[in-house]
């Protein structure tokens, strides 16, 4: 990516993210209402910063089918309130067992184990209570059809919850290639492609465009999450906000473990080549879901 194109895209992601927070925060409960604790913890890690990569994903391939952008914003919401719950989750002691997150301490830190659980819960609940709301109205089979997509994406069968229940069994664990690109495809590579179907069939989209994004957003979500292997490796806690290096310490199925860096950057790279081809049909008008794809190799954070 030459250097106009990353200022381009930087540019832009920056934009989206505070389009996105910008939303977050009027959506969300007040910090003040009752019962505080709960709301608090809620707003303090939903709003502790973040990518926003998925809600982004999830707009710009609504946007590419001509979406509504009000629909669109409250589906990126649901989104990233289904993401940031699982990784409150993720950083409890029983799973990750990690105190650092977006910079801060990890929720559970913050505000204590059960609180934290129940934050995660409230945040799962809130994103199918923000999902289900009439304003703005949409026809009700296509509002479920999203609901059935985003249910499988963090389910037992391939999707978030499955991935991780296979991580967690082969922690310590020597793991194959077909494991390994399971637990990833399961537990960040669904949620991906649940972002980018999800756009498009709120855009009403073709089934062949809905292939497309599909092909597209599971490479992007693969990609995505070996170079988070990478960065575990290579990356500092003072960039990523989170610890490094957790993932050797213990000893985790990664794609630098199995593969090495250079193979597993080489993997990255082509995945990210194949995502970009699939979208070729439709010229410059997805100039930014390749940029984001192009840009997730380079990426420190």
């Amino acid at each position: 990516m030459n250097p106009t194109s990353l200022a381009a895209i930087e540019t832009y992601l920056r934009d989206q993210r505070a389009l996105v927070d910008q939303a977050l925060e009027q959506f969300l409960p007040r910090a003040e209402e009752y019962p505080p604790a709960i709301h608090q913890a809620m707003r303090y890690s939903v709003l502790a910063g973040g990518k926003r990569l998925r809600p982004i994903l999830c707009l710009e391939t609504g946007r590419l089918f001509g979406g509504d952008e009000k629909s669109l914003v409250r589906l990126a919401c649901a989104l990233e309130l289904i993401h940031t719950y699982s990784l409150i989750h993720d950083d409890l002691p029983a799973l990750d067992n990690d105190d650092l997150r977006r910079g801060k301490p990890t929720c559970h830190r913050a505000f204590g184990e059960a609180t934290a659980i129940l934050a995660g819960d409230a945040l799962l609940t809130f994103a199918f209570e923000t999902l289900s709301s009439p304003d703005p109205p949409l026809p009700a089979e296509r509002r479920l059809r999203v609901i059935r997509e985003l249910t499988h994406a963090i389910g037992t069968r391939g999707g978030m919850v499955g991935g991780q229940m296979i991580d967690l069994e082969t922690t310590g664990q020597k793991t194959d290639a077909t494991t390994l690109e399971f637990i990833h495809s399961a537990k960040t590579g669904a949620f991906f492609r649940a972002a980018v179907r999800s756009g498009a069939l709120y855009a009403t989209a073709r089934e062949d465009d809905l292939e497309r994004v599909t092909v597209y957003g599971g490479m992007v979500g693969l990609a995505f999450q070996i170079v988070d292997d990478l960065l575990d490796v290579l990356g500092s806690k003072e960039a990523l906000g989170k610890s490094v290096g957790k993932d050797g310490r213990q000893r985790k199925a990664t794609y630098p473990a199995l593969h090495g860096v250079e193979q597993s950057r080489r993997i990255a790279s082509r995945l990210v080549e194949e995502a970009c081809k699939v979208l070729a049909p439709y010229g410059s008008r997805a100039e930014k879901l390749k940029g984001i794809a192009e840009f997730l190799l380079i990426r420190t954070t």
